[in-house]
């Protein structure tokens, strides 16, 4: 658990070897970068900031876009005591010792803010240790998650708060910083292509920016230029040419998913590995394979959807680089799994017909008839029960609105389990078509 009461915390006060993030960190909420949305005159932080009177909030949003920043200038506008935790490492002591400490600021007429970095970590006994002192007013809580707190913050603890979504910094906002630390540390001019590399690398995240840059500096002191060449030399592990959010970036991605549907097992993992190599985020390639099970594979092998979600679940609980080999495995299996797109083409059939189809009636006899005006009406009536039916199946009806009774969307493949399925279709559309006479 750290503790701060801001005393000696501007960048100028901090050592040469602060990290340059730390250096350039904010002092005052006009000098940060982004989040305009939350940050501009009238818009919900800076009145918060301005009136010193701060609600507990949830920050979410990427790494490296200011939420830690954001909590720490927050809690210096309303003087008051900053407590950290950081809910990966800290645990129910942390926590205990947290509510102690802001009960002998409350004594001594102290505010107290309860910064919890990371709060999706926490489980719910933890995250539920703070509801009461949150409702008693007895400090102010301030979690910082990037993870969707609707599904990862509990219900409880989320009603007490307002949620603020932070978001990824543009290409200005972050050439912007790029301004402030050549300024800080005196360094030499960047190419426009090594800037556009770093702007490319940093993907939003001033963090990530920063900490190449600095490394930039580091290893070219007293280079007249800092050019692609010095770049690719110096960060050549991290940069890889991956061009997230460009073109290279959607190549690899098209790539992948064309080797998947080709079945080259051999592709499938050159490119995964090429993605992941460039900073690709995981769970990104891990929706993609997900993606692919669904659209490419489909019902041939039901089965490809199950592992590649448990692939993106791996991944999800260890980490790269143990989890990258479960979502190696997902790609080798989807590439030599049977392909169908029957589902994805007949899915798309029915999405564009709905589109632009007027809104056709229920048929009477597939209606809820939960009253006796209903029945009364001739809702359900001649409803034949499928299970009371031959081989629980009742021959003959139509479950379609009238005028698309004899519509086919789905086509199954002659392919893998989705063969099985079609000769269950054509049984079954055969027993429907000698029960309608024809």
């Amino acid at each position: 658990m750290q503790d701060s009461l801001f005393e000696g915390s501007a960048a100028g006060s901090l050592p040469a070897t602060a990290p340059l993030a730390e250096r350039l960190r904010p002092q005052h909420l006009q000098d940060v970068v982004g989040q305009r949305h939350l940050l501009a005159p009238g818009r919900p932080l800076h009145l918060a900031y301005t009136s010193g009177r701060l609600p507990s909030i949830i920050l979410w949003g990427p790494p490296g876009v200011g939420k830690t920043t954001l909590a720490r200038l927050l809690a210096g506008a309303t003087q008051a005591h900053f407590i950290t935790l950081s809910a990966v490492l800290a645990g129910v002591k942390d926590i205990r010792e947290a509510v102690e400490q802001a009960r002998a600021l409350q004594q001594a007429g102290r505010a107290c803010i309860v910064f919890v970095d990371e709060v999706h970590r926490f489980n719910k006994a933890q995250q539920d240790a703070f509801l009461p002192h949150v409702e008693s007013g007895l400090f102010s809580f301030i979690g910082a998650t990037t993870e969707n707190p609707s599904f990862e913050v509990n219900a409880a603890l989320l009603s007490r708060a307002s949620v603020h979504v932070l978001q990824p910094l543009s290409d200005d906002e972050l050439a912007e910083l790029l301004l402030r630390a050549q300024a800080l540390l005196n360094a030499p001019p960047l190419s426009a292509g090594a800037r556009t590399q770093l702007l490319a690398h940093a993907d939003g995240d001033a963090r990530r920016l920063l900490n190449a840059y600095e490394n930039l500096v580091a290893a070219h002191a007293g280079a007249p230029e800092l050019d692609e060449a010095r770049l690719e030399q110096t960060l050549g592990q991290l940069l890889r040419r991956g061009d997230k959010g460009g073109d290279v970036f959607y190549d690899q991605i098209s790539a992948l998913h064309k080797a998947v549907r080709g079945s080259d097992p051999d592709a499938a993992l050159y490119w995964l590995a090429r993605m992941l190599d460039a900073g690709v985020d995981p769970r990104y390639a891990a929706r993609r394979l997900v993606r692919m099970a669904v659209e490419d594979i489909g019902l041939a092998d039901p089965r490809a959807l199950r592992l590649a979600m448990d692939a993106a679940e791996v991944h999800e609980r260890l980490g790269s680089p143990e989890g990258d080999l479960a979502l190696a495995e997902a790609a080798v299996y989807l590439a030599m799994a049977p392909k169908s797109n029957a589902v994805y083409t007949a899915w798309k059939a029915v999405r564009s017909l709905i589109q632009a189809d007027g809104t056709r009636p229920v048929p009477l006899h597939l209606r809820n008839a939960p009253t006796r005006l209903m029945k009364t009406l001739g809702h359900g009536a001649d409803y034949r029960y499928a299970h009371d039916e031959p081989g629980a199946f009742a021959a003959g009806v139509h479950y379609l609105p009238e005028g698309l009774q004899d519509r086919r969307f789905y086509e199954p493949a002659t392919r893998g389990l989705e063969l099985r399925i079609g000769e269950r279709l054509a049984e079954l559309r055969a027993l429907n078509a000698e029960a309608r006479g024809r």
